[in-house]
């Protein structure tokens, strides 16, 4: 009975390993397709961070303000490609542009603003480039949940790999010392064994 309990748990610590592995594998494959899916995106468009020499000097109100430093500057003059970068371009230089186009107010704000007054052309300006730079906006934003989902899942696949490993090395832990058979274990009575005749 404890013999086929030992290699039942056996056969399900191989079984966990095997799908623990294959997991791992697709939880791998998934990383890299996001991963490279949203980094072949963002490469066709051909975006920009502005070159070293902008940074130089920032000032309020400018392409370079001060604020865009310590989040865009590590950027200056690479091609957008990455989720982190996606996501410093969205948050620390197209939102603060917003912000300075359209006096803190939201696209759906100034459509609204716009509409009660259809003939004030410098309004409708800035409801078309505030939709444009949201619209921008929320699409690197997205490449860069993306790309988290993809880190997100690249630790999941490491931790699959390693919880079958240890499936593995314990199932076969388990199949080495349940082939032992234990020593005949001889009572202790006292009494000497008869000699034989």
């Amino acid at each position: 009975m404890r013999r086929n309990n030992r290699f039942a748990l056996t056969l399900a610590g191989f079984a966990a390993a095997v799908l623990l592995a294959v997991a791992g594998g697709l939880l791998i494959w998934g990383s890299t397709y996001v991963h490279n899916t949203v980094q072949s995106q963002l490469s066709e468009q051909q975006i920009y961070f502005p070159a070293a020499s902008a940074f130089a000097h920032p000032k309020a109100g400018t392409e370079i303000t001060p604020s865009m430093i310590p989040s865009v500057s590590q950027y200056a003059g690479q091609q957008l490609l990455t989720g982190q970068q996606a996501e410093a371009y969205a948050d620390h230089f197209i939102a603060v542009h917003l912000t300075e186009i359209g006096g803190g107010k939201t696209y759906s704000q100034l459509s609204t603003e716009a509409i009660a007054h259809p003939n004030n052309t410098t309004l409708a300006n800035q409801v078309a480039t505030v939709f444009k730079g949201t619209t921008l906006r929320s699409m690197l934003l997205n490449a860069y949940g993306w790309w988290k989902v993809s880190q997100i899942m690249y630790i999941a696949s490491l931790v699959a790999f390693g919880l079958a490993g240890l499936a593995a090395i314990g199932s076969v832990f388990a199949l080495a010392t349940g082939r032992r058979t234990p020593a005949e274990v001889i009572p202790v009575t006292g009494q000497a064994k008869p000699k034989a005749a």
